[in-house]
């Protein structure tokens, strides 16, 4: 029995390469904005310690210095936050990126599965053809051989 071959098997089993490296690139962009807005949280919770440390001093024994220096924090804090909110928004870009990207692989790759699948379809209709044709032929040769014998 003939056997199959797909002549593009080496372009699919590229795509299936891509695919995988695709699929890490997304993985890895998702931990990198994961690991941002973790930063951004944590810078979050600063400021707010700063703000009870601010509204703290306010309500008991006016201590100048530590006002100014929690007004100064937060200050500060709002200034880091400003800055994570960026490479947070800049991380969700490479994301997105990313997963467009991997969109369109794992299309290429389904094309290139549903080309295989279709090849192989008309590799089994090409194999029965042949079968029916040979079943005709001996069928003829036997039906042939008993006219001639009778």
């Amino acid at each position: 029995m003939a056997k199959f071959t797909y002549r593009m098997q080496n372009i699919l089993d590229i795509k299936y390469k891509l695919e995988e490296s695709a699929k890490q690139e997304y993985a890895e962009a998702m931990l990198a904005l994961q690991r941002e807005e973790a930063e951004l949280e944590h810078l979050k919770e600063r400021k707010h310690g700063y703000y009870l440390d601010y509204n703290e001093s306010i309500r008991g024994k006016l201590d100048f210095l530590l006002i100014d220096e929690c007004g100064n924090a937060m200050d500060i804090m709002d200034e880091l936050i400003d800055r994570q909110n960026e490479v947070v928004r800049e991380k969700s870009k490479e994301l997105e990126g990313a997963r467009i990207k991997l969109n369109t692989v794992m299309q290429e790759r389904k094309m290139h599965e549903k080309l295989k699948e279709n090849k192989f379809e008309e590799f089994k209709q090409e194999i029965n053809a042949q079968e029916a044709k040979e079943t005709d032929q001996v069928v003829s040769y036997q039906f042939n051989s008993k006219d001639t014998e009778g």
